[in-house]
């Protein structure tokens, strides 16, 4: 007879291989299309089968509970040696970003406004709003008496408190018009203002009209004004008024930037100026492609806004300030 196995022998810790938990199951079944918070992006979980809340940051991961694609986060399972079933969702390593002359790393949460909480993704930055509503019974319930067919049970006093209620949760960067272009949904972030009261300056966006239809930070010159010494002397405002919207400079002239000049003259529309407290911002603009030469180094090409009119107003925003079109409500 063989003598029995000592109680600290554990034959399993010697040649047993570990099986991995089975989390993708076919046919698929899928619950409710879930209402992720503003921020969660909705995806397909990880067997091809249903949407779900892409799992962020810190939180528990498998094949099918996938991180956040949108936010460049992947499942790290080296926690889990030896079955690597269950991981963390963690950040790739990338780029950070930079806001008003502060570096933030790549997956950092910051709030630089009241409004907003924002995070940056290699290179470039999300906001979502801070007020969300309390999910509370709607207004429209309290309304006694039965509804006739066709009827709503909504006064209209209340169909516009729930419509200030839904633009809480719009995001920071509200999308331009979408337009379907060689199968690619093209989205873009409004323009930020020019980094520059005058002189050249530059102003950003997150697009994805490129080839690979893939959300890029978008650069563009921008030139409001010159840098003159006094400007009221070259701008002539009108009898009677305050304000002239926009001016040109007598001649064209070439434009100089990083110490390289434009191949070509442009006789450029600028912003004007005003007597009282207002400021004249661009109203309305369009692309155009300017080439720089530099002494003995070649050459390259910008794009640059043009600038057609501008509106004069009392609400004057600081250069850069990505949230100056935004207002409390």
């Amino acid at each position: 007879h063989s003598s029995p196995a000592k109680p600290e022998e554990k034959p399993s810790e010697t040649g047993e291989v570990h099986q991995r938990k089975e989390v993708c199951h076919w046919p698929c079944r899928c619950p409710p299309v879930p209402t992720c918070t503003p921020g969660v992006s909705l995806v397909k979980d990880g067997c091809g089968c249903c949407k779900v809340c892409a799992k962020q940051s810190g939180e528990t991961c498998n094949e099918a509970d996938i991180c956040d694609p949108h936010k460049g986060l992947y499942c790290n399972y080296s926690e889990d040696e030896p079955r690597y079933e269950t991981g963390v969702c963690a950040y790739l390593v990338a780029v950070g970003c930079e806001l008003n002359g502060v570096y933030y790393f790549n997956g950092q949460s910051f709030q630089p406004n009241p409004l907003y909480k924002c995070l940056c993704i290699s290179g470039a930055i999300g906001c979502t709003p801070v007020f969300i509503p309390r999910l509370a019974a709607s207004p429209c319930a309290r309304v006694r008496g039965r509804k006739k067919p066709g009827e709503s049970i909504c006064s209209p006093g209340q169909h516009k408190e729930l419509q200030s209620t839904n633009y809480r949760l719009m995001s920071a960067y509200r999308s331009l018009p979408l337009v379907l272009k060689k199968k690619c949904l093209v989205q873009a972030t409004p323009w930020t203002p020019c980094s520059r009261t005058c002189g050249i300056g530059m102003s950003s966006r997150v697009t994805n009209e490129n080839r690979k239809c893939e959300l890029k930070k978008e650069k563009r010159l921008c030139f409001i004004q010159p840098c003159l010494t006094n400007i009221l002397k070259t701008i002539k405002i009108p009898k009677g008024r305050t304000c002239q919207p926009t001016f040109q400079l007598p001649t064209a002239e070439r434009l100089v930037f990083s110490g390289c000049s434009t191949t070509q003259s442009y006789k450029l529309t600028f912003c004007g100026v005003c007597l009282d407290k207002r400021c004249c911002m661009p109203n309305k603009s369009k692309m155009i492609t300017v080439q720089f030469e530099c002494p003995n180094e070649g050459s390259f090409k910008w794009k640059m806004m043009w600038i057609t009119s501008c509106v004069c107003q009392r609400f004057c925003s600081a250069p850069g300030d990505i949230f100056s079109e935004l207002k409390v409500i």
